[in-house]
């Protein structure tokens, strides 16, 4: 996988170090060329300053003080009379031949040489130097010149990551928010800060996108919503029509065929208002949150179930579990039509599939991470192998009865999704049936437990 962090940072790390190294050929040269124009005024120097008494005999002798320390930078001396016969020549030197006037460079004894010769009034005077005394100071000048630089380098590197980073946190913030982006979420994409030119085109053909697929969505949830409300009322008023047929004595059928027509009723029925929930949750925004008294709504929606556990016998009540007080409220943030949808549908669900004579309760329980909401029944349970597909929409349990839709659990997991709580499926552990649980609803610590709630609201 490319990477445009990693792209940046060997590119500029490399132009970085190639620069030093065409910098240091550089230094380098110019102090050669340096060193070069010291040593040739050195060369013709001391060739223009030797004695003219300067004879082999002597420099044996060890009579030329003048010529004290010129071993020092390996000069190699020699002086022809006019006759061509070398009079004079360096000891412990290799010997050299005539080069000629002036500056000349040679190659001999393995070594480079630079040389000037000089003919003077009766003799011809030739000093001559190995190239590598020049190139040993150069070298030496030029690290000299860099050495100071080289604590710069990391300096510099550290400096190249920062200006990388920096430079790429607006696309390393771009990915993080559309990461964090819930699916729902179809809001434009905005900078808490100017916005980089580069990343507008593609900020807006995001928006662009963003923005076509709202609308879609919008269509979609819009011609669900008035399709179910639109089936909802034919059916419901067939149902009543079918009924007074039946009572009037107009339409005449067995028991058995009413009881098939009016469970299918039921179910189409059902099953309209199951997509008119669902769509209305689907189209439901963050606004919608305020706070709520959980424990009254799960009172209300308890109360209202009441009378379809009994005509099963089935024991339906509300437990609270580590509650701040006998008049905890259990507070939270949430939408309290959504959440009653919600709780309606695990209620129904449970009562549906416990038999008679059985339990469902309702318990509300503080957590480390807020308040668990879960509801339990006495039913048969789920099929493990079908445990994780119960809350995808229109799904049934293979061997379901009733006039389910399929649509209850998906509508509960989508509540709690937009309450930021997780919907948690299983089947009971000690005892028979099915646990559903919301766990995760964000509370709110209430000031006072005095205080009663009226439908969410505080009074």
């Amino acid at each position: 996988m490319t990477s445009i962090r990693r792209w940046l940072l060997g590119w500029l790390i490399c132009g970085l170090a190639l620069a030093c190294v065409a910098a240091g050929i550089g230094i380098f040269n110019t102090a050669r060329v340096e060193a070069g124009e010291l040593f040739d005024y050195e060369l013709r120097t001391v060739a223009l300053s030797l004695p003219h008494s300067i004879s082999a005999e002597d420099v044996a002798q060890g009579r030329n003080p003048e010529l004290h320390g010129i071993a020092d930078d390996r000069l190699v001396i020699d002086i022809w009379d006019l006759s061509g016969r070398l009079i004079y020549h360096s000891p412990h030197e290799p010997a050299l031949p005539r080069f000629g006037d002036g500056f000349r460079s040679a190659e001999r004894e393995g070594l480079s040489w630079r040389a000037f010769g000089v003919a003077q009034q009766d003799r011809f005077v030739q000093v001559a130097q190995p190239a590598y005394i020049r190139d040993d100071l150069a070298l030496s000048l030029a690290l000299r010149t860099v050495w100071p630089l080289v604590p710069l380098i990391p300096v510099i590197v550290v400096i190249v990551l920062l200006v990388v980073a920096r430079g790429l946190s607006p696309v390393r913030w771009l990915s993080e928010a559309l990461a964090a982006r819930s699916p729902e979420s179809l809001e434009p994409v905005e900078f808490a800060t100017p916005m980089p030119l580069e990343l507008r085109p593609l900020v807006d053909a995001l928006n662009g996108l963003l923005a076509r697929l709202d609308e879609a969505s919008q269509a979609q949830r819009t011609f669900v919503a008035d399709a179910a409300h639109e089936l909802r009322t034919p059916l419901t008023a067939l149902k009543l029509q079918i009924q007074g047929a039946i009572g009037d004595g107009s339409l005449k059928v067995d028991g058995a065929t009413l009881a098939k027509i009016d469970g299918r009723l039921n179910r189409l029925i059902h099953l309209s208002q199951q997509l008119l929930s669902m769509a209305r949750e689907d189209a439901a925004q963050e606004a919608a949150i305020a706070p709520m008294s959980l424990r009254m709504l799960c009172e209300q929606r308890v109360g209202d179930f009441s009378l379809l556990a009994e005509a099963k016998s089935i024991d339906l009540g509300l437990e609270l579990e580590h509650a701040l007080g006998d008049r905890d409220a259990f507070t939270i943030m949430g939408d309290a039509h959504a959440l009653a949808v919600l709780i309606n549908n695990l209620l129904d669900n449970a009562i549906r599939h416990t038999p008679r004579g059985g339990r469902v309760d309702v318990s509300l329980r503080r957590e480390d991470n807020g308040i668990a909401l879960t509801v339990l029944d006495s039913g048969a349970g789920i099929p493990e192998s079908e445990i994780e597909r119960v809350c995808d929409r229109f799904y049934r349990c293979i061997g379901t009865a009733g006039h389910g839709s399929g649509l209850g659990l998906a509508i509960a997991q989508r509540v709690a999704q937009r309450h930021h709580a997780m919907l948690e499926v299983k089947n009971r552990v000690n005892a028979s049936g099915l646990s559903v649980s919301v766990r995760g609803l964000r509370t709110i610590t209430p000031q006072s437990h005095t205080k009663d709630f009226v439908g969410g609201m505080q009074v």
